[in-house]
């Protein structure tokens, strides 16, 4: 298989690459290595790429690149660059939003369509899309009511993907992907701030009283997630959720995360944020239907992993 994948010096993207890489598939990743955060991070992540003759990397914003140069070369697209976090998405900062996840979004897939034979496009998209669940787990069917304008942008490229589908028959595959963690992570996110807080960072930050609910989900099984959409028999544009089995309150993390560092995560208490929701929790049957997929890695030995891994980084830099 040849593949592109796109944000591929990013948390989830470099995993991809590298798994996919692992797999014997020729990658070509394209990152346009963005101030989101340090870009010495970024280069981590690619660094056990680098120099393998199965991995090909281009510094490039999507907006700018010719992409036909790239995508009628390939079987499938796994589009993973995007303008993550809700808490920045507020304010000024939307236009950005909207240029790195819709504007991208579209020209990825006119590019696509384009082509002698579009490739399949896997796409990440977000829990986010769904805002607060109510009754019960989030399941695919239910109406999308984002709480934040992260979440309207990740509705907004969901929805290019079906218009592309409908009107140029595009193959597409939607994973609403439930807060990811393990090696790599981005440095924004609570689960890195949890563990560098614990082995003597700065305290973490702790919005609100604690008890929002989060479905945790270890990047190896959202690898292996994008792995089996880019080849199953699915419809166009069918969304899928990719959660790790349990919601859990922030409270609870941080004692695991405790655990799993040994040492305690001293926290800065804040007040609630506009935007996050009180609970995250997913219905995965359609996913383990239609992808044979079921996470395999539970939250404590994915902990275990990442809290490894930054002590490795922290070792290496």
């Amino acid at each position: 298989m040849r593949a592109l994948v796109t944000g591929a010096a990013g948390f989830i993207g470099s995993a991809v690459a590298a798994a996919l890489v692992a797999d014997g598939h020729d990658v070509v990743g394209l990152d346009a290595f963005s101030d989101a955060y340090e870009r010495w991070r970024k280069e981590e992540n690619l660094r056990p790429l680098r120099g393998h003759p199965g991995f090909r990397s281009i510094e490039a914003d999507l907006v700018a690149f010719d992409l036909s140069t790239v995508v009628g070369s390939v079987d499938v697209v796994f589009h993973l660059a995007a303008q993550a976090g809700v808490r920045p998405s507020w304010g000024d900062r939307f236009a950005r939003y909207v240029e790195e996840n819709v504007v991208a979004t579209h020209c990825l897939l006119d590019a696509c369509r384009r082509a002698r034979r579009p490739p399949r496009v896997v796409f990440a998209s977000s829990s986010s899309v769904y805002g607060d669940p109510g009754a019960g787990p989030s399941a695919e069917d239910d109406v999308l009511r984002p709480r934040n304008p992260y979440g309207v942008t990740k509705v907004a490229g969901e929805d290019l993907f079906r218009v592309y589908a409908a009107s140029w028959d595009v193959p597409s595959v939607l994973l609403r992907l439930f807060t990811v963690y393990g090696p790599g992570q981005r440095p924004d996110m609570a689960t890195f701030r949890l563990v560098e807080a614990a082995l003597g960072g700065p305290p973490f930050p702790l919005y609100g009283d604690g008890t929002q609910r989060r479905e945790f989900t270890y990047v190896g099984d959202v690898v292996r997630a994008f792995q089996l959409a880019a080849t199953a028999d699915l419809g166009p544009a069918t969304a899928l959720n990719v959660a790790g089995g349990s919601s859990v309150p922030m409270t609870e993390l941080i004692e695991r995360v405790g655990i799993a560092a040994g040492a305690p995560v001293p926290v800065e208490r804040r007040h609630a944020e506009p935007g996050d929701v009180a609970v995250t929790a997913a219905d995965t049957r359609r996913t383990t239907s239609r992808l044979g997929w079921t996470p395999v890695v539970g939250l404590d030995d994915g902990l275990r992993a990442q809290v490894a891994w930054h002590r490795e980084v922290r070792a290496r830099v």
